[in-house]
């Protein structure tokens, strides 16, 4: 099993670094046309949120790879990120946006449902579970 995690953890940590790289450069405008509507103030904030997204993506991505030690903790903030991206994806879903091969809304409705997929496969793979249920102890605790 722990083979099986390794493999998702890199695949993750892959999949993530090149999003990242993407959001800098080849898939830019697509990743511009997926900011949700009540994020775009301006052009330049709207381009700003796909640049900041773009470097968290990497840090996330070559921490999934690199970041051993700290995997759980790694996995947890990845899990997290995919939950504030959501949005984007449901924007994309309501406002009929194409990109990224979506063109129906059948299509983009169905990218809906690989995102808590992806926020799973991020808590397993790192042992993410643990460190939230650590984190919400302490929150209770308070």
């Amino acid at each position: 099993m722990k083979y099986i995690k390794l493999c998702f953890r890199l695949l993750l940590g892959l999949f993530m670094t090149y999003a990242g790289f993407s959001h800098l450069t080849i898939a830019r405008q697509e990743f511009v046309a997926q900011v949700p509507t009540w994020l775009q103030f301006s052009d330049g904030f709207t381009d700003f949120v796909v640049l900041a997204s773009g470097v968290v993506e990497i840090c996330l991505g070559l921490g999934m790879l690199f970041l051993w030690k700290k995997k759980a903790l790694v996995g947890a903030l990845l899990a997290l990120f995919y939950v504030l991206i959501f949005p984007g994806n449901i924007n994309q879903y309501v406002n009929h946006i194409d990109a990224f091969g979506l063109d129906t809304d059948q299509a983009r409705f169905i990218r809906l449902f690989f995102q808590p997929v992806l926020i799973f496969l991020a808590l397993w793979s790192t042992g993410g579970w643990k460190y939230c249920k650590k984190c919400i102890t302490i929150v209770k605790n308070k």
